[in-house]
Formats: C-alpha cells, structure tokens, sequence
C-alpha cells in the first residue's frame, strides 16, 4: 500500500516537471541578494525540483507581498514547520518540516490540488537541501518570530471563524457531483484537509475541513449560493457544529489529504458517476483517480498535459487556459463546464465518407448528450459537425468516443469553433447531410435528473438492452443483433427483470455498430428497444 502512495506522489510531482521549470534558467544560479529585506547571505537556489525527498520544500511563484504567516500556513496542516527561508525577490521560500514523512505528504497534497494564494496558483516541489541552514539576519528574525507565533501550540483559528469545518448541501442536483469535483472547488481557498459526503434526507450534502477559519470564512462567503453547473447544483453552506473531522478510509466518500497512508476501506471504491470523471478540464477538475490505486488520489491538475481517466486508454485532452479558469467569474457559477458556455459544437473527422450517415453520429453521440443537430461537410464527407444540447454533454461525448472506431476508423473529436450548426436555407437542400434532431423524441436526458446521468459508461463490448416486451426471448435478440454480420459471445438477462438484458458482442467496435443499428428497433407491442454501453461484462 505504502509503495503505492509514494508512487502517486512521484507521479504527481515528475508530471508537471516541465510546466514546474519552465521559468527557470538552465544551471545553477544564485539567489541575489537585494535590499528589501531579503536573506543577506547568498542562496544557491534549486536549478530543478528533485524528486527525492527531503524535509525542505521548495516553493515558487509566490504573490511578491507574500507573508511569512502565509507560507508556513502551507506546511501547518502537514506537521510542525522547523524552519523557513523567504527570497521575496525571487517570489521564492524554503521550508523545513518536523520530518520527512510530513513531506512527502505535503507535497503528494500538493501535487494533487494546487495551493492558492490570493489567486495565484503556487508550485510546491522537494528541495535539493537537505536542511535549511539560515543566519541571523533581520529577515530571518523575522521569519522565526512568524514560526514561534504559528507552532502549532499557538494556532487560534476560533477568532477568524465560528468553525474550520464547512457542513455544505447541493440543491437541485441534476448532474452528480463527486468529492474530488467539491475538493478542487474549495481549495480555491485553503488547503482542504479533509472531506466526507453523504446523502441525508434525500439530499447530497459533504461535510469539509480546512486548517483555519479565514479559509472556512472565504469559502462561505464566495461560495454559498454558487451553482456548480449552470442553473442547478446549488451550494449551500454553513459553519459545522464540528470542530475537527475523524475520516478512517481514503475512498470517494471520504479523504484524509494529510494521511495517505489510510486504507480504502473493505470495498473496492467505485465512483459514483465515472463518466463526470472525465468530464473536466484539468485547472478545474480532474476527479480521476490514478489506474491501479485504491485510495483515489486524483492527478496534479493545471500542470499536466492531459488528464487521466479512470479508463485506460481514454485521456481527456486538456483545454488552452486552464489556468485562466481559477479566477471565480462575477456571474453566479463556478466557471463549470471548461468548454466555454455556448460552445457545443464538435468536430468530429476521420470518418468512413460511404458509410457514415448524420442518423448513426446522432444515435451514438447521443449516449452521451442530447444532439441537436447534425451536419456532414458536403465537400468533405469524412468530416461532420454535431450539435450537442450544451458544453457538459459535448466535453462528455468528446472524452468517451474520441479514438473509438466507427466502420473501421478512429474517431477523431475536437472541439468546433462554429457556437451552432446552421440549417441549409429553404430550397437550398444539401442531400440529407444536415438534419435537425432539436424536437426528436430519442433524447436521453431531456428530464432534468434523469437516470440516464447515472448511466453514461464508456464504449464497452458489452450493451445494455432494456425496454424488452414479454414475448421476446433469448434467441430472438441474439439473432437480431447477429443478423447484421456481428458476433454475439454472450447473452443474460436481469434476474429480476426480463424487460432487461446484457449482451456481449465481439468487440467494442462491433458494439459500438450494433448500438448505432438497433438502439430504438421496434421490437412489436409498441416496445422499441433502448441500447446502451455496460459498465459490466458477462
């Protein structure tokens, strides 16, 4: 297990290294000394960010009227902080932990939800340095004066705030939220320590703890009232009769950030809703926890060049300006979907030209979104754009079926600069390659909170059928979907409900046609059959 946290923290930090140096020359070079007040001696500086451990912390990109308070208050929630070395010239400080242990957790913390302060997002790396040796300069007594008033003996948040932790409620939540999507909103303003969410009557609530009241105090007061998703998931926040927060498992219902060393609990965690896992722009939220790991750390956001997902093989490309997006905008939302408001329109290229039609990218683009209209280029058959419902879906369809295969070619799905798809004027008809589907009665997710949200899963070989009428049995479907060339490896279904069934075709690719061919065949007795994608396999 321990192996497996380490190994998340190296991640974490070696994925930004690039982004991390950027503004940093090649070879070593001296911390200059200056006049206002910073260290009189000079400091060789860390040149690259080792990812050894050490009990000092590098911290860079500092606002230049950083405080020695607010750089500590960085290190408090991980231990005791036993030294600190301030180059506000260099928008620079070093900080030295109680041990190496506090560290790591620091800066495995850090490496997952980026630290904040006044805006500005702050690079946490592993010194070169072993320890911090520092002299007796103004400066530096002024640094110890700030160490000696912040120990952990003297730390009174009780004046800032009523409480450190926030008892938070979603209201309408007609898309699911998740705990990794609730941390990145509110490490906007301290370091989340730790996160538990529950439902309680019928309603999704979290109850969340910072290190001090002024960062319970900010929250409150910029968040109550926000919605997540335009017009609904509404935050509701108030101050916790709790004082501390007492989290035994690391899992997606509850998170000790300054503990990795937790367990995940008896259960596998499994993520509410994986689909919204995927469904963010790093800078934002990236809510997918590393493959492989069973405490669900999620990846370094706004440092990393695309986001993983919980599905191998399916990354998420990252959006330009990710970290544009950390500054709240007036309007009342938290800057959610990251595909700009009004942009929902993909381009999706790579197509077969004979075989595509605007029906098939409508009926699988779909499983994802409501599509709204529909276009193949005229001069360029193997290129369409499609029109989803809003930005959400279009972020959804694009990291669930870009690089699948349709009649035998990789989608490739990027995001149009078109903010609609326009209809061909009267008269002017273009051989059936726009159609408008704004009014079809196929949407999945017309109703607000539907159970369909609940169901989004990637493209799998495996398809979930439901709305089967009595009469039809086992063979009738196997034969149905065999019926176009596919392989059909297996067929159940539900136990406690023959309206339902699972069935498993050759391949993904098979699958994904056999969706596009079937979903909606009328079966008789007024039943059309409804075709999804499994997150089970037979």
């Amino acid at each position: 297990m321990d192996g497996g946290v380490h190994h998340d923290i190296t991640v974490g930090t070696k994925r930004g290294s690039d982004e991390l140096f950027s503004s940093i020359s090649n070879g070593p070079y001296i911390m200059s000394t200056t006049a206002n007040g910073n260290d009189s001696k000079k400091f060789k500086g860390d040149v690259r960010g080792s990812g050894v451990p050490s009990r000092v912390i590098h911290i860079r990109r500092l606002p230049s009227d950083i405080t020695e308070a607010e750089v500590i208050s960085l290190g408090l929630p991980f231990g005791d902080v036993t030294n600190l070395l301030m180059l506000k010239a260099k928008n620079q400080a070093f900080l030295e932990m109680n041990s190496e242990e506090a560290a790591q957790n620091m800066v495995g913390y850090y490496s997952t939800v980026m630290p904040i302060i006044r805006h500005h997002p702050v690079y946490v790396q592993f010194s070169n340095h072993k320890e911090l040796k520092t002299d007796n300069s103004p400066n530096q007594e002024r640094a110890q004066a700030a160490l000696r008033a912040l120990s952990t003996s003297h730390v009174d948040t009780a004046v800032a705030a009523p409480s450190t932790v926030l008892r938070v409620v979603v209201e309408n939540l007609v898309y699911p939220v998740t705990l990794d999507a609730l941390c990145q909103i509110f490490s906007k303003f301290g370091t989340v320590l730790r996160i538990i969410v529950f439902t309680k009557n019928s309603q999704f609530q979290a109850l969340l703890q910072y290190p001090d009241g002024a960062s319970a105090q900010a929250a409150k007061l910029s968040l109550d009232g926000q919605n997540i998703y335009n017009g609904c998931c509404t935050l509701r926040i108030s101050f916790s009769k709790l004082t501390s927060l007492n989290v035994k498992y690391n899992n997606e219902k509850s998170r000790d950030f300054t503990r990795p060393d937790l367990p995940s609990g008896d259960s596998q965690p499994t993520m509410e809703h994986p689909a919204m896992a995927t469904a963010f722009t790093p800078g934002i939220i990236s809510a997918a926890p590393y493959a492989g790991t069973t405490h669900a750390f999620p990846p370094a956001f706004a440092i990393q060049p695309a986001v993983s997902s919980p599905y191998p093989g399916l990354t998420v490309p990252a959006l330009p300006g990710a970290l544009a997006s950390f500054s709240l905008p007036g309007a009342t939302r938290l800057g959610f979907p990251p595909i700009p408001a009004g942009h929902c329109v993909l381009l999706v290229s790579n197509l077969h030209p004979e075989r595509v039609t605007p029906h098939c990218l409508f009926i699988l683009f779909g499983v994802y979104g409501d599509v709204m209209r529909v276009k193949i280029l005229f001069n360029k058959k193997e290129n369409a754009l499609v029109q989803m419902s809003d930005s959400t879906q279009a972020q959804l369809a694009m990291s669930h079926l870009n690089g699948q295969r349709l009649h035998e070619k990789p989608l490739r799905i990027t995001l149009s600069k078109h903010t609609s798809v326009q209809l061909p004027r009267e008269g002017h008809e273009d051989q059936g390659l726009t159609k408008d589907y704004s009014n079809s009665p196929l949407h999945r997710f017309k109703k607000p909170g539907s159970k369909n949200y609940s169901n989004i899963f990637p493209p799998s070989a495996t398809l979930h059928l439901s709305n089967i009428p009595p009469s039809v049995v086992e063979d009738d479907l196997k034969m149905l979907f065999s019926s176009s060339g596919a392989m059909v490896k297996a067929f159940k279904f539900f136990q406690k409900d023959h309206k339902m069934a699972l069935i498993q075709m050759g391949s993904v690719e098979e699958a994904i046609e056999s969706l596009i061919e079937f979903h909606n065949h009328d079966l008789g007795e007024n039943h059309h059959l409804r075709v999804s994608f499994s997150k089970s396999s037979i």
